[in-house]
């Protein structure tokens, strides 16, 4: 959709300007009464000033937040073919080596085991997290602790087994005291999920929890407000849901998760089975 409407062809472009500076006002409000405090100047943003209503009629954007403030890597295109299972495989390993060796950031000091993150070369999901934790840690796997166990249900349910995604974090070291990763830390390690995010090429990310949401699209709105709504991260869809470890918790929250699952499913062209009876 144009930025500018065409209400009459007779319009100066004073009056063009005009609407367009109003639209602007308009949707720069918006984001700001949805709690966004920096916004990435794109050709994405501009476009969606002609699709922002007025305040009084405001409606939730399925994606608000296209790219983030790092600068990804380009979103490959539609029609662009997935690499071999074995070229992903081989990259894979490849960056596996790299952060195995990596010491960009404190968190090298006191790992066990680095932790890349595992499953299918060719997933349609890619589930990511915040970082490992003590199990991890110690087995250099993703989400094989308590809150491991209670993803791979979930993904059960979707009618899936672990083999057939890909699960990962933000950062591939476990923070001491399972302490929520820093900006830096997350800075220095966001560039090897960044790769294997385009070796993968999944047609939807799962991000579970704040931490997973704030690095994948740089925003400090909380998970609350934000789960369920689709967003997008390197041209792929992105559902924010709650982070399992935080369903261990509050076992009310597992009901929104899987109504976001469903989402994801729906997004897939894929159903839930159905449930079995005991």
């Amino acid at each position: 959709m144009a930025v500018m409407t065409t209400e009459a062809s007779s319009n100066t472009p004073r009056e063009q300007l005009g609407r367009v500076i109003g639209q602007l006002g308009d949707y720069l409000q918006h984001l700001k009464d949805e709690g966004v405090t920096q916004v990435e100047v794109s050709a994405t943003n501009l476009k969606e000033l002609g699709m922002v209503p007025p305040r009084s009629q405001a409606q939730p954007q399925e994606s608000l937040f296209a790219q983030p403030a790092s600068a990804p890597a380009p979103a490959p295109a539609e029609d662009t073919p997935r690499l071999p299972a074995s070229d992903v495989t081989a990259g894979l390993k490849k960056i596996a080596g790299r952060v195995a060796a990596c010491e960009k950031c404190r968190l090298h000091k006191t790992r066990t085991n680095t932790v890349p993150g595992q499953g299918t070369p060719t997933p349609e999901i890619m589930f990511i997290g915040e970082g490992p934790g003590a199990d991890e840690d110690a087995q250099g796997l993703a989400f094989v602790g308590r809150a491991g166990q209670l993803l791979t249900k979930i993904i059960e349910a979707m009618g899936l087994t672990r083999e057939q995604v890909f699960i990962g974090n933000i950062v591939k070291c476990r923070p001491p005291e399972n302490r929520t990763p820093t900006p830096d830390e997350m800075q220095a390690c966001m560039p090897y999920l960044t790769e294997q995010i385009a070796l993968l090429q999944p047609k939807v990310i799962v991000a579970l929890g704040a931490t997973a949401v704030r690095g994948l699209l740089n925003v400090e709105t909380g998970i609350t407000r934000l789960r369920g709504q689709w967003m997008t991260h390197q041209g792929i869809d992105v559902m924010p849901t709650y982070h399992p470890a935080y369903l261990l918790r509050n076992s009310a929250g597992k009901k929104f998760v899987w109504e976001d699952m469903k989402a994801v499913l729906a997004k897939l062209g894929r159903q839930p089975p159905p449930i079995k009876k005991k």
